[in-house]
C-alpha cells in the first residue's frame, strides 16, 4: 500500500495491522530514522533487545537471499513479536522482498530502509503494490507541518514560542528532520525549560549556516545573479539543505515578492508592503528584497513561481537527478529577473 506523507507520521507510530514490511525512503534522512524508530518502538519495548529483533544489510541479502525470509519466519526465544531491520534496501533487492511478502505470512515485522527513491524504483513499487507491505515517503516538512513539529517538539520542556519566533523558525528549519530537532533542542537549553522563546532567542540559536546560505541563493535566484546560483548551490547542499527544500524556501520567497510587487502594481508603498509581510522580513534582507521587487511584474513573478512548483514536484516524482532540475529552476528564475 502507498502510504501518503500526511498519514505517515500516523502510521510509523501504530502501523496497519495488515503490513508485515515496511520500507521508508525519501530525501529527509532525519525523518527516515524517525519513523524507522517509530515503527521498532511500536513492536518492541526495548528496541535493542538481541532476542527480538535483528540488523540485515541490503548487500547482505544480496550474498544470502534466503536471509530475509528465515529470519522473518523465526520465532523469539523469548516471545513476543521480532523485528528485521534491513538498512540501504534498493532495487536490486527488490525480488528479495516480493518472494517474502508474496509467501506465508508471518508475526514479524520487517522495516526497510531506502534512499532517495522515485516512483519508477522496483522496491518502491514492490512495497506500494503489496497489500502485505506499505511505503512510507520522506519529504521535507512543509511549513504547516513544520510548525506542528516546532510546537510539539518545544512543549515537550513546556517551552512556547512567540509568534514571530515560530515564524523565524519556520523560515530556517525544515530540510531535515532530525536536524530540525537537534536545533530545536539547543533553543530549549537556551530559553530554560518553562521558558518562553522570542525572536532574538530563535535568531540567536537557530541562525545556522545552512540556513543563511539557501537565503543567499534564493536571493541570488530572485535577484537575477546567475553568476553566484552554482557556487551558492553545491555549498547548500553541501551542508546539508537538499533539493526540495531548497525549492520550497525559493517558492515561499517568491510569494512575499509577489506580494509586494502586487501591491506596488496597486500604487502602493514598496518599504511598507515589505515591513507589512507576516513574518517580518529579517532586517539584514529588506534591501535585498526591496532591490527584487523593483525586478519583477506581477505576470513574469507568477510564471516564476509555476517553475519553481513543477521543478518541486518532478524532484520529487520523476527519479531524474535532482539537482539538476533544482538548479535549471533557479537559472530560468534568474534569467528571467534579470530580463527586466
Amino acid at each position: 500500500m502507498k502510504v501518503a506523507a500526511r498519514q505517515a507520521d500516523g502510521f510509523a507510530r501504530n502501523p496497519d495491522n495488515t503490513a508485515r514490511a515496511v520500507l521508508v525512503y525519501g530525501p529527509d534522512s532525519g525523518l527516515v530514522s524517525e519513523r524507522m524508530a517509530a515503527l521498532i518502538g511500536s513492536v518492541l519495548d526495548d528496541p535493542s533487545d538481541p532476542f527480538r529483533r535483528v540488523d540485515l544489510t541490503g548487500d547482505g541479502l544480496e550474498a544470502d537471499p534466503a536471509r530475509l525470509g528465515d529470519e522473518a519466519a523465526a520465532l523469539s526465544m523469548t516471545g513476543g513479536r521480532r523485528v528485521v531491520v534491513v538498512r540501504g534496501a534498493g532495487d536490486r533487492q527488490a525480488r528479495i522482498f516480493a518472494d517474502v511478502l508474496e509467501g506465508p505470512a508471518t508475526d514479524t515485522l520487517i522495516v526497510a530502509e531506502g534512499g532517495d527513491l522515485g516512483p519508477r524504483s522496483s522496491l518502491r513499487r514492490t512495497f506500494e503494490g503489496s497489500p502485505a507491505a506499505a511505503a512510507l515517503p520522506c519529504y521535507a516538512d512543509d511549513a504547516g507541518s513544520l510548525a506542528d513539529l516546532v510546537r510539539r517538539t518545544l512543549a515537550e520542556d513546556g517551552v512556547t514560542a512567540e509568534p514571530d519566533a515560530l515564524d523565524y523558525l519556520v523560515s530556517r528549519l525544515g530540510g531535515d528532520r532530525l536536524l530540525s530537532r537537534r536545533e530545536l533542542e539547543k533553543l530549549v537549553l537556551f530559553v530554560g525549560n518553562g521558558g518562553v522563546a522570542r525572536a532574538e532567542d530563535a535568531r540567536a540559536v537557530v541562525g545556522d549556516a545552512a540556513a543563511l546560505t539557501v537565503d543567499a541563493l534564493v536571493d541570488a535566484a530572485a535577484g537575477g545573479n546567475r553568476e553566484a546560483l552554482d557556487g551558492l548551490l553545491e555549498k547548500s547542499l553541501r551542508l546539508g539543505n537538499n533539493t526540495v527544500s531548497i525549492l520550497g524556501a525559493t517558492a515561499r520567497h517568491l510569494q512575499r515578492v509577489q506580494i509586494v510587487v502586487a501591491q506596488v502594481a496597486a500604487g502602493g508603498n514598496v518599504e511598507q508592503a515589505i515591513r507589512g509581510l507576516r513574518p517580518p522580513v529579517f532586517f539584514k534582507r529588506r534591501s535585498g528584497m526591496q532591490q527584487q521587487a523593483g525586478l519583477w511584474q506581477p505576470r513574469t513573478i507568477a510564471r516564476a513561481l509555476t517553475v519553481i512548483t513543477e521543478a518541486e514536484l518532478d524532484c520529487k516524482t520523476t527519479g531524474l537527478p535532482d539537482r539538476a532540475i533544482c538548479s535549471r529552476a533557479l537559472l530560468r528564475v534568474a534569467t528571467a529577473a534579470r530580463s527586466r
